[in-house]
């Protein structure tokens, strides 16, 4: 049992001068689900712990703005997942959020936390004797000369090929989301595709936020294209599995039926939440068909550079995005 500090400040004031104060070791404690996982692990050995789990000012969420939808970072997964207005208008966040984990996880996980789940390489989990960058840079990456079924294809480097294993954060940025910081140095708001890294030489840095920074909200702009979405996931189990591939699609369609928005994300194929405007592009000003369906994955999946085990995942991305093509028009209404 390795010991740690425990601390639950009263606001979000206090939640930041904690982490600021505590240094490298200390983490956020929000749903808990991935901390404690790799807390057992021995992947995670925080020196302190910051409970953040009661903060008023993470928690709730409003979808009846007319400008944008706005979700706590402390919001429970199951409870978003079940909102009406995204049921009907945004079909491809709730099913993201819906299709992410077991009921009872997703009970726990909170939005903001989700969105830093940590990858479920089994390299960077089982640790020595398998080097992994991500737990000690420089190391190397076991999967380039190993068992590599599940990893990345896309955005990978030399030094880590490990896949972003997060569903919510695919369908964010497929919406352009938004998120309001708080850190030592004030409050500031990225979008959603600065937050995660790709893993380049230096796999253990993830993400671009400071030491010490929360995110506090994720807001999201209001688009008719949000009718016709889904969010499409291939995995080796229905009941709950990290994808193999999945895709984030919405397009809106006028009276001819010509394409005139489109939005496509990748998940389980890349580094991190892989946007594809080429593809995107591709699909603008003519109608929706197979065979241009299947031709916009072709375009996603370009610069797909897989390994031993998971060439599969190539052609099967082509064709998750075009299912979740074809299910996202068929759902458009205006």
């Amino acid at each position: 049992m390795r010991e740690f500090a425990y601390t639950a400040p009263a606001t979000l004031g206090q939640a930041v001068e904690a982490l600021a104060h505590g240094g490298s070791g200390t983490r956020v404690l929000a749903g808990g689900t991935t901390l404690y996982d790799l807390m057992k692990l021995g992947v995670e050995r925080p020196r302190a712990l910051v409970d953040v789990r009661a903060l008023p000012e993470l928690a709730g969420f409003d979808t009846s703005g007319p400008d944008e939808l706005v979700f706590g970072a402390g919001a429970r997964m199951a409870d978003v997942a079940e909102d009406p207005v995204l049921l009907r208008d945004y079909p491809a966040l709730a099913e993201s959020l819906a299709k992410a984990a077991s009921p009872q996880l997703r009970h726990m996980a909170t939005l903001g936390g989700n969105l830093l789940q940590r990858t479920r390489c089994p390299y960077f989990r089982a640790g020595p004797p398998y080097p992994c960058g991500k737990r000690v840079p420089g190391s190397g990456c076991a999967a380039r000369h190993g068992p590599d079924r599940s990893q990345a294809v896309l955005g990978t480097s030399a030094s880590c090929t490990a896949a972003y294993p997060g569903d919510w954060a695919v369908a964010l940025l497929a919406f352009d989301a938004r998120l309001d910081l708080l850190g030592p140095a004030g409050p500031r708001t990225i979008a959603l595709s600065g937050l995660h890294r790709v893993p380049g030489s230096t796999p253990q840095y993830e993400h671009t936020l400071a030491d010490g920074e929360l995110i506090v909200r994720i807001r999201v702009p209001v688009t008719a294209a949000g009718r016709g979405s889904t969010y499409h996931k291939v995995r080796d189990r229905e009941s709950f599995a990290f994808a193999l591939a999945s895709a984030a699609a919405a397009v809106a369609l006028d009276d001819r039926g010509t394409v005139v928005d489109c939005r496509i994300a990748l998940g389980g194929l890349a580094t991190r939440p892989w946007r594809v405007p080429a593809a995107e592009r591709s699909l603008l000003g003519s109608a929706l068909t197979g065979e241009s369906a299947r031709r916009a994955g072709e375009i996603a999946l370009t610069g797909a550079r897989p390994g031993t085990h998971n060439g599969f995942k190539t052609e099967l991305g082509v064709r998750t995005v075009a299912e979740a093509l074809r299910v996202a028009a068929g759902r458009w209404t205006r």
